[in-house]
């Protein structure tokens, strides 16, 4: 683990003192603190960033080469996005704050919806015309979400969060017994071994790392599972062979985006999520750096994701948001220069310009993926489950509008065929438990807190 910062970074909250007129968010550190502090970020975010490329590129069939030419590109955008947004443009776009942008885990259940409803060779197309309306939504509606986040208060966002990693554990179920469902020995034992040995790999790790080596067990259980593959046959080198060293993404190499009114509508939705999760970290970060976070900053910082998300589908990318687990690495770091996160977005941007490097990660055997996706994804309904905590959940309303909210976004995971009598436009919007959990929440919200009950509308908004 990096060392903390020495003087005002270290003190507690991040105050400059007089006698340094430099904020610590804006201290430019030496090389020696500043390298292995950007590593930890990089090390974070890493199997963030890659994760919804794997899950994507997967579902839509795409071959070694392609899964490169994909991770390269979210690689690449992730990189590009944090340099906006720690760096900034002017008073346009770019927070200023030690804020790492990714794509976000939050859009793969709505995209996989689009893909099961679209024609092969017309999946990646449609979530890209998509993607790049929701980018576009986001630049039109960032400026006024100030307005809007009464609407998304904890009660709603933990739904959402909690059903992002509920809806998600098919996919890494599916990684452990290997991935390919049409196979002959799909869920042999071998691959259950090695999903269950990946798994171990990281408890233990988690239990008696200490440091760094504990801030990174998933990419460690990651490495030792796909070692502990290669004597097994069960590890593919043929990507890392026909990668190219050195290339950039080209644009709309999947296809021009093609617009479906039900696909964007779903992604949308998601992207008032994502907004509201980018404000809530932006808020967050501010007050650990001791900066203060005002309209103008979070207007700046939802553009970023904004131009990110807009400019995504022409490289390969998808809806890009805030990083939670990064504002914890500030936290637990106490090390609150910007410059660090950017050094760590300029790394993601060269990884990205190496698909060589890309291909190295399409190299984890689909049980190994299985095995940390359990840890990753549970993690992230765990996160759910805390902010409802947060929630008010001691009002009998806010009771009913969870129960109801988190199983209309259930039924999707629970019974696939539900929708299946319903217009194409609504299986796309239904058929995804997040879309689905998130519309219903919203609504149920504005229902029970918004519509003439004043009395209950602070129970609702009192951790927002």
């Amino acid at each position: 683990m990096a060392q903390p910062a020495t003087g005002p970074a270290a003190d507690g909250p991040c105050t400059a003192s007089p006698e340094n007129a430099v904020h610590p968010v804006d201290e430019k550190l030496s090389p020696s603190r500043l390298v292995p502090a950007a590593l930890q970020h990089i090390a974070a975010m890493y199997a963030g960033v890659v994760t919804p490329p794997l899950i994507i590129g997967q579902a839509t069939g795409l071959d070694p080469a392609g899964m490169t030419r994909l991770i390269a590109a979210s690689l690449l955008i992730a990189g590009l996005a944090t340099l906006l947004q720690t760096l900034g443009i002017g008073g346009v776009a770019g927070n200023r704050l030690p804020f790492v942008n990714a794509a976000s885990s939050a859009g793969i259940a709505p995209m996989l919806a689009i893909a099961e409803t679209s024609a092969p060779g017309h999946q990646l197309p449609a979530i890209y015309g998509a993607v790049l309306v929701a980018g576009a939504f986001c630049l039109a509606v960032g400026p006024f979400f100030g307005r809007l986040l009464r609407f998304f208060p904890p009660l709603v966002t933990g739904v959402v969060i909690t059903l992002i990693g509920v809806t998600l554990m098919p996919v890494p179920v599916s990684w452990a017994q290997g991935g390919d469902k049409e196979a002959a020995d799909f869920g042999a034992m071998k691959y259950l071994a090695l999903a269950a040995f990946t798994l171990a790999v990281i408890l233990l790790i988690q239990r008696f790392g200490r440091g760094f080596v504990k801030q990174v067990a998933l990419l460690f259980g990651l490495l030792i599972g796909t070692l502990a593959a290669i004597p097994f046959g069960l590890a593919d080198f043929s990507a890392l062979r026909s990668a190219p060293l050195a290339a950039l993404p080209a644009p709309f190499a999947f296809g021009a985006p093609e617009f479906k009114p039900a696909a964007i509508l779903s992604l949308c939705i998601v992207m008032l999520v994502l907004m509201t999760e980018s404000s809530a970290g932006m808020l967050a970060l501010g007050e650990i750096c001791d900066r203060r976070t005002d309209g103008r900053t979070i207007t700046r910082g939802l553009r970023t994701d904004g131009i990110a998300t807009l400019l995504g589908p022409v490289f390969g990318g998808f809806p890009t948001s805030a990083f939670a687990q990064n504002v914890g690495v500030v936290s637990l770091t106490k090390v609150r220069s910007r410059y660090v996160v950017a050094a760590a977005g300029g790394a993601l941007i060269v990884l990205g310009a190496f698909p060589v490097l890309g291909a190295v990660v399409s190299l984890v055997p689909m049980p190994v993926l299985g095995g940390a996706g359990i840890v990753l994804f549970g993690s992230i309904a765990v996160s759910g489950i805390r902010t409802l905590s947060e929630a008010g959940l001691d009002d009998s309303s806010n009771i009913i509008l969870v129960a109801v909210a988190l199983g209309a976004g259930i039924i999707p995971l629970a019974a696939p065929a539900f929708y299946a009598g319903f217009p194409s436009w609504a299986q796309t919007v239904l058929g995804s438990g997040i879309s689905a959990g998130a519309l219903v929440a919203v609504l149920l919200n504005l229902f029970f807190h918004h519509l003439g009950t004043h009395s209950r509308t602070a129970v609702a908004l009192k951790s927002s």
